[in-house]
């Protein structure tokens, strides 16, 4: 059977209207921040003195990435940054799928316990000074094993991925126990391989919380520039922007011997696109099984 399209009305019309210039709108206070901050770094840093760069830079110049990879402390930054996204979201990914697998099966005694004691420490916390002693007491000081072993485990991650292997049909696993499948068989050939898309989402949520943490560096690490973060080092660029205590800005300074001057703000726009691409760069890749990971077993039959 044909049906024809309704014809919208008048009203009907500045309804759409009105939604598409608020989705707009959002869209470019959105973007306009991103792309100011991009042209910034790619313009020559004399003329950004002069100030009026918008969205396009108007004398362009790779001056500013130069000189931020030149930096040997913010290339080891760097280099942490992404050792630690990739060790935490990889061992994060795996740590959670194992304990949500266990704590989903119907036939583990202790499950409700066990899931009780997980929630509550979402909402209790041990505190700074707590958690600083007994990093101090298991050697983690000035370690790079304090970025990883902490937080290994996301609790919330935890709930996400029992809710998604509750959805799954149970006669998957009934029919490999019949066939004589073990638990660890029934994780590796059943249960992983159907949860992809979850994988993908928690972790795409491991590796943004770990690339963008600074915190514990700045509270653990930060008497050692050899574990430093690349966002560590983005912090005290942009705390110390109206001074010149920066080490990496006075460092770019000195090794400023060119017409072409740098200023800290085109520096800090450069060190912060650097922090802010990786994720950008990744993230489309793993879109879809970040889609199907939110929707899958939202309905249940």
């Amino acid at each position: 059977m044909l049906f024809r399209k309704r014809k919208k009305s008048i009203k009907d019309r500045v309804v759409d209207g009105l939604i598409i210039c608020v989705l707009l709108l959002i869209v470019i206070v959105t973007i306009y921040p991103f792309l100011n901050v991009l042209a910034i770094s790619f313009n020559d840093a004399n003329d950004t003195i002069k100030g009026g760069i918008h969205i396009f830079p108007r004398v362009f110049t790779l001056r500013n990435y130069e000189e931020v990879f030149k930096d040997p402390i913010l290339i080891t930054a760097f280099i942490n940054s992404v050792i630690r996204t990739i060790l935490g979201a990889g061992l994060g990914v795996i740590s959670t799928m194992m304990v949500s697998y266990v704590i989903s099966r119907k036939d583990f005694f202790a499950r409700k316990v066990v899931a009780n004691i997980f929630a509550v420490t979402m909402y209790i916390s041990g505190g700074m000074i707590p958690e600083f002693l007994l990093m101090k007491e298991m050697g983690m000081i000035n370690s790079f094993t304090v970025y990883i072993l902490p937080g290994i485990i996301g609790v919330y991650y935890i709930y996400i991925v029992r809710s998604f292997i509750d959805g799954l049909p149970s006669a998957l696993q009934e029919a490999a126990c019949i066939d004589g499948a073990n638990d660890l068989q029934i994780f590796t050939r059943i249960i992983l391989p159907l949860c992809k898309p979850v994988m993908a989402t928690i972790g795409l949520y491991y590796a943004v919380s770990h690339w963008n943490s600074w915190f514990d560096t700045y509270i653990y690490n930060s008497s050692d520039s050899n574990l430093t973060t690349l966002q560590y080092e983005l912090m005290k660029v942009l705390n110390n922007s109206n001074t010149a205590a920066s080490g990496q800005m006075l460092r770019m300074k000195q090794q400023a011997q060119t017409v072409h001057a740098i200023s800290p703000q085109s520096i800090r726009m450069a060190i912060t696109i650097v922090a802010t691409v990786p994720i950008l760069v990744v993230y489309p890749f793993v879109q879809k099984y970040f889609v199907q990971g939110m929707t899958l077993g939202a309905v249940k039959d």
